[in-house]
């Protein structure tokens, strides 16, 4: 029998059931099967040598598209655990899947990896590609499974685990082998070990079992692949400028914030220059917001349990939520993850006609999640954040209109703020748990998927990945040096309304439900700002820029001079330091381009005697002495304002 696959140009072939990935790259052309390490049916991931009994969707994957790099960092990652299981006596392994840009391996070992370790596990993965091991694949019963893997429990955790819908067949596992080397996978890998050509183990980890902390903690090696050694250099370099990018390191260098253990992981405390940054984006947020028609609301940080309960989040999200205060006898109260619920209560609070929607509320409202200790990072990732919330209530006629403003407005803020590229996941609605109305679903996917088009950002449908209430869009940016971060998001919601009975009076005089909008331009302000920070390595434009001058006098006799200069500066509402004190010249001036700040005037004799300034800018190349001083002014203002 005969198999019919359709090439990604359209083309439709036939082949002879069982035929290989490899033969059908081979009858396209030798340079793709000599490119190939994998193929894919229908969107199904499959070996080159593995056979192909149905037809569909056919492609070959190549080491350089995304899933050859998934393919080619998930064999990396069997190598190393090879190599691993070969140096260390007793060790044991768990799982080592491929991630965003590399790959790692959790293992048992009663002793920490070193850095020398590293290197001898690299020497090791040497040989064994090149040695150039074909990986094979073999299915074989759960039961034969568990008599291989008998000295290795984490394996045998994992078979016992595997639900029958999860393997390829009934009660079939694979493995995949590479000389004496055995791992359970899915598969697919590279052919051989020696088509790995680039690879880097970059740092170790302590990591729960399956993310439990009650379970045992093991040793998580995190490695690099990629197709090119050009590709490694280039990623790794772009390490190199992530770490000096950190915005923790920069947090504690430019005295904006920091994070006391007094405190606890995940809660920040924001020092006078970082309270100044903080403090002009939260400025720009509640401009912005009135330019677009939104109403300011403020909320408290806690509420009855009650409140929580009618939301949903005592039923959905508890987990991130912290355990009840005992305030009174008879109530329980907890403290806010969301602000929501807040903005529904005001909505709630009066009779509302068609007339007075669209209302649009925003609040900067500080929130508090309990996420695990493991994955809080600096401002990415905390407890305690404040998020510019907005809730916009509408009718569905006002839908589409009301989402282009969000995203009008989302746009604005992120070009504002020195983002240029943009893409965009639309999430739509899940086949089983979802409320409201089929036709209004469709009506709020269509009109996200058409703001964005018109918007002109690409766009990647999440098919079935949207909330029970309702689907949303997530803008992701990419940052000075290439990476992608998700930022603002907007969310159709048809449950808040439903489950706190909310209404409006229409023109035929009946009731409705509004549809409901919730919009985080930032998400939230602590992440936004450790983004920020990062995309331009703490030297922020001039607007944004805490201290926006620096004031350097060449000697005491020009002090007053400097300080005459900084209070017509304050006047003109700059923010200005002078340097006073001891210390030479270039070690005033040294510091100042340290700590980032945007613009340094020099002054000495010249200068006190003409009226001058030397002006260096960060935007400029070089100092200019002799700068006349209402000239420099003029200069300082013209750079120093925001947008719009």
């Amino acid at each position: 029998m005969s198999i019919e696959l359709v090439l990604p140009d359209g083309t439709v072939t036939c082949h002879k059931e069982g035929v290989t990935g490899l033969a059908i790259a081979g009858s396209i052309g030798p340079r793709l099967a000599d490119a190939a390490i994998a193929v894919s049916v229908d969107e199904e991931l499959m070996d080159l040598n593995r056979p192909i009994y149905s037809g569909g969707q056919f492609a070959v994957i190549t080491q350089g598209s995304e899933s050859g790099r998934d393919i080619l960092r998930h064999s990396a990652a069997h190598v190393m655990a090879q190599a691993v299981l070969n140096l260390f006596e007793g060790a044991t392994f768990a799982i080592g899947p491929a991630i965003t840009d590399g790959f790692y391996y959790d293992f048992d070992l009663d002793r920490p990896f070193t850095p020398e370790d590293l290197e001898e596990i690299e020497r090791e993965m040497d040989r064994i590609i090149a040695e150039d091991q074909p990986f094979e694949r073999e299915e074989m019963s759960r039961e034969v499974g568990l008599e291989l893997f008998r000295d290795h429990p984490y394996k045998l955790e994992i078979i016992r685990s595997v639900d029958d819908t999860e393997v390829d067949s009934g009660d079939i596992i694979s493995v995949y082998r590479n000389h004496e080397f055995v791992d359970l996978c899915r598969g697919p890998h590279l052919p051989s070990t020696g088509r790995l050509k680039a690879y880097k183990l970059t740092r170790t980890a302590g990591a729960y079992w399956r993310g439990d902390e009650k379970r045992p903690q093991l040793q998580r090696i995190y490695g690099t692949a990629w197709e090119s050694r050009k590709a490694l250099r280039t990623h790794l370099h772009r390490i190199e400028e992530a770490a000096r990018r950190d915005h923790r390191k920069l947090g504690r260098e430019l005295d904006l914030f920091s994070f006391p253990e007094d405190l606890g992981p995940g809660l920040v405390v924001w020092h006078p220059k970082g309270g100044m940054l903080r403090r002009l984006v939260e400025d720009y947020s509640r401009r912005v917001h009135q330019d677009f028609g939104f109403d300011f609301v403020f909320s408290p940080h806690l509420a009855k349990a009650g409140l929580w309960q009618t939301s949903g989040h005592l039923d959905f999200y508890a987990e991130n939520m912290y355990p009840a205060l005992d305030m009174d006898q008879d109530e329980e109260y907890r403290v806010k993850p969301m602000n929501c619920p807040f903005h529904v209560l005001i909505y709630r609070s009066d009779a509302r006609s068609y007339r007075d929607l669209p209302i649009r509320l925003s609040e900067l409202g500080s929130v508090y999640r309990y996420e695990r200790s493991g994955v809080v990072h600096g401002l990415l990732r905390a407890r305690g954040f404040t998020q510019d919330d907005s809730h916009t209530f509408c009718t569905r006629q006002q839908l589409p209109n009301e989402l282009q403003l969000h995203l009008d407005f989302v746009l604005q803020l992120l070009r504002d703020f020195g983002f240029k590229d943009f893409r965009s996941e639309l999430a739509t609605r899940p086949e089983e748990k979802w409320v409201g109305e089929p036709e209004l679903w469709e009506l709020a996917e269509q009109s996200l998927a058409e703001a964005l088009e018109t918007a002109g950002i690409p766009l990647r449908i999440a098919a079935g990945e949207g909330a029970f209430y309702g689907p949303k869009i997530d803008v992701h940016v990419e940052d000075a040096i290439g990476r992608g971060w998700q930022m603002s998001t907007i969310q159709v919601d048809f449950s808040l309304p439903e489950r706190f009975g909310l209404e409006y009076v229409t023109s035929e005089d009946t009731r409705e439900r509004p549809v409901m909008i919730h919009a985080a331009k930032f998400g939230s302000v602590e992440r936004f700002l450790g983004v920020l920070i990062e995309h331009y390595a703490g030297a922020m434009p001039i607007w944004l820029s805490p201290v926006q001058a620096t004031i350097v006098p060449v000697a005491d006799r020009h002090v007053e001079y400097a300080l005459e200069i900084a209070d017509q500066l304050r006047g003109e509402g700059l923010r200005v330091e002078t340097t006073v004190g001891p210390g030479k010249l270039g070690e005033k001036i040294r510091r100042a381009i340290t700590q980032k700040v945007p613009a340094i005037l020099v002054v000495g004799d010249q200068d006190v005697e003409n009226g001058t300034v030397g002006l260096r800018l960060r935007s400029q190349k070089g100092e200019r002495r002799g700068v006349p001083r209402e000239e420099a002014v003029s200069d300082l203002l013209s750079a120093a304002q925001p947008p719009h």
